[in-house]
């Protein structure tokens, strides 16, 4: 069996699933709510206070399938329960980053300021402290949803490797390059 998709899926108090005719998990929790279309072959099965999913054989495409749905779940079960947070940072000099509603302002050294509009799903706080650079704080209760507009922020101006400048996730290490070095000319 799948090491992941054999693993229960515990449920928080606060938090209800429920399973569709058609295979649709809705999780209700007091962050939100979320839905999932599962595969008409994995079988969800919810009793005391845990869902279990189960598939009909050992072929290569229902395990997989069986690994991915249970993770799916479970990651909707976390959103709605706790919610999800990114945090990136914004270096170099003058760059800077404003939220207003679900438009963010970016200013990142290009001729023209970055107008981004985040989904409706997303919520968007910056903070720019003195002598420090400016952080966006993306809050989310659906995990794919916020890791692919913290994606399309960062490839806004990728962190270049010889000073670093760019946006970058809060906790990233980048691998620096040294660069020139002058050397003398001997004769």
């Amino acid at each position: 069996m799948s090491r992941i998709g054999k693993l229960p899926i515990s449920i928080p108090k606060g938090v209800t699933i429920t399973v569709d005719k058609d295979n649709t998990v809705t999780v209700k929790g007091p962050k939100g709510e979320l839905q999932q279309k599962v595969d008409p072959d994995i079988k969800i099965e919810i009793h005391e206070g845990q869902v279990v999913l189960s598939r009909p054989t050992d072929q290569k495409r229902h395990r997989s399938l069986h690994g991915l749905y249970r993770s799916l779940i479970s990651n909707m079960v976390t959103g709605v329960n706790k919610g999800y947070k990114i945090e990136q940072e914004v270096v170099g000099v003058g760059y800077k980053a404003e939220a207003k509603g679900q438009l963010l302002d970016l200013s990142l050294g290009y001729s023209h300021d970055i107008d981004f509009q985040l989904p409706p799903e997303v919520k968007v706080e910056t903070r720019t402290e003195r002598r420090s650079n400016p952080v966006i704080t993306l809050t989310s209760t659906d995990k794919q949803l916020i890791g692919q507009v913290a994606a399309k922020i960062r490839a806004l101006r990728k962190p270049e490797p010889y000073k670093g400048k760019g946006v970058k996730f809060v906790n990233e290490t980048l691998r620096k390059k040294a660069g020139k070095t002058a050397t003398t000319a001997t004769k």
